[in-house]
């Protein structure tokens, strides 16, 4: 362990302060100026028809769909897992929880993290010369060497996981979350006494807690600085760079701010929708003004909207399935429904990404890795197998090709965590696991019987006799112009 300690105090002693000056953005190398630079955004919990250019009744996503319009959308884009931590390390890692070890969030009490024999994409890209720097929710672990300074990160700011898991050691500030939707014609929760809006939790600045209980109303402001701070800092060097930023939005809780912003009374979330797209507008604001021509920016996000969050949680668009609501399934978060998993998605690159592009290949958050490596012009380890393909025909405009199969993992809504319970094959989805059985076994980690699947389009399914093991069905129909 004596090179952890020695890790620890070098960090510790190079970041004290006014950390950015004092990050090593020099390099003696020959990339300067050579390898492109990387902005990848990540949102939490951002449904598919949240985004205004996916879906025209949401109005609060301008500088999104200004992106959208000067890049690259994808409609067919999916989370690699329905919850935080698989969907975040399988965006590192390129590799799905069964290989990577991570198959359910961590909690405030963990003490592990992303398994050290994995490598990361900030690894990787450090190798080829590059400066990397991480804002917002990590998720991965945060004691001693899962820490993100150990992954591969050479500059941290954020929190160490969701911003609605308040700290053990601080009792009265660790709240429960908001109760479950109103049913039965019962009154609506009065937002301000029955959901929580101030955790105990620690804001760092690499190794060291800057903030406790961390304000959530400025953080996103803080976001915003940092990230912009950390572009310029990187543009002026010259190294190239890679910046990950993991936002709060929208997870709940929504902020004093979101939830007091409309005083005439539309749903708090869209006033956290806009706070987030502008959060996302000054970044790439910033790329545009120091790096504009040589920096690919990748928007998506980690999963869908939770459906117990009810005014609170977002919109899955037209992904709402009347068969799996009617018969006890959600078409949310944790479940492999195409609300769970389907997300935003957009890339942009000034001159390499064609403008105003809407992609219908078949991609996810797993090919991030693979994508960004091949770019970079580094290497990917070779002593495993990925999950995730270099999507760079696709985003150059050169391929509608994705994925001929993709599956989707069990994230918590039935049977075995990690458990292939859901595989795509071109128009058509297999469940092995339905929302029925989902209701009844929600409680209980153990593989259920493959059951029958049929979503709202069922109508139509082509007239042929489907496999004696499961059934195949169209997926949720959705508009694609």
């Amino acid at each position: 362990m004596g090179w952890l300690f020695l890790k620890v105090l070098l960090v510790g002693v190079t970041f004290l302060g006014s950390l950015y000056p004092l990050v090593d953005f020099s390099f003696s190398g020959d990339t300067r100026g050579q390898k492109p630079n990387f902005v990848i955004i990540l949102a939490d919990d951002m449904g598919w028809g949240d985004l205004g250019a996916n879906w025209a009744e949401t109005k609060d996503t301008t500088n999104l769909d200004k992106m959208a319009a000067e890049g690259m959308r994808f409609v067919d884009f999916h989370a690699a897992a329905s919850t935080c931590s698989p969907s975040r390390a399988s965006l590192l890692t390129g590799r799905l929880g069964l290989r990577n070890g991570v198959t359910h969030n961590f909690a405030v009490t963990s003490v592990g993290g992303l398994p050290l024999n994995e490598t990361t994409l900030a690894e990787v890209l450090q190798q080829a010369g590059y400066v990397t720097g991480m804002i917002g929710k990590w998720h991965l672990g945060h004691h001693g060497s899962y820490h993100p300074n150990f992954r591969g990160f050479d500059y941290y700011f954020g929190i160490p996981y969701s911003h609605d898991m308040g700290c053990t050691d601080t009792p009265g500030y660790n709240h429960p979350p908001c109760p479950a939707c109103p049913r039965g014609g019962r009154p609506s929760r009065h937002l301000e006494r029955d959901c929580y809006t101030d955790v105990a939790l620690p804001l760092y600045e690499n190794l060291y807690i800057v903030e406790q209980p961390v304000n959530l109303s400025s953080l996103a402001q803080k976001y915003a600085e940092k990230a912009t701070q950390f572009i310029q800092h990187a543009s002026a060097s010259g190294r190239p760079f890679l910046l990950y930023v993991g936002l709060a939005h929208m997870h709940v809780p929504l902020s004093r701010t979101q939830l007091s912003a409309d005083p005439r009374g539309r749903r708090p979330y869209g006033a956290g929708l806009r706070e987030m797209d502008s959060l996302v507008g000054q970044i790439k604001d910033k790329v545009d003004r120091t790096a504009k021509e040589n920096t690919f920016l990748w928007f998506t996000g980690d999963n869908g909207p939770w459906a117990q969050k009810c005014e609170l949680a977002g919109s899955v668009g037209p992904f709402t399935g009347s068969w799996q609501t009617h018969q006890g399934g959600s078409p949310a978060k944790q479940t492999t429904w195409e609300g769970g998993h389907r997300v935003p998605a957009l890339a942009y690159w000034p001159g390499r990404v064609p403008v105003n592009v809407t992609s219908t290949a078949l991609l996810s958050v797993l090919d991030i890795f693979p994508t960004v490596v091949a770019l970079a012009g580094a290497s990917l380890p070779q002593d495993r197998h990925f999950d995730g393909l270099d999507a760079s025909k696709v985003l150059f405009g050169r391929s509608q090709m994705g994925h001929g199969v993709l599956f989707h993992p069990n994230s918590g809504a039935a049977g075995e965590y990690g458990a292939l319970q859901t595989v795509r094959l071109g128009h058509y989805k297999a469940f092995y696991i339905s929302g029925e059985e989902m209701l009844r076994r929600r409680e209980v980690s153990e593989r259920v019987p493959m059951n029958l699947a049929v979503d709202r389009a069922e109508a139509l399914r082509p007239e042929r006799s489907p496999p004696r093991t499961c059934r195949f069905s169209l997926m949720d129909k959705m508009l694609l112009e």
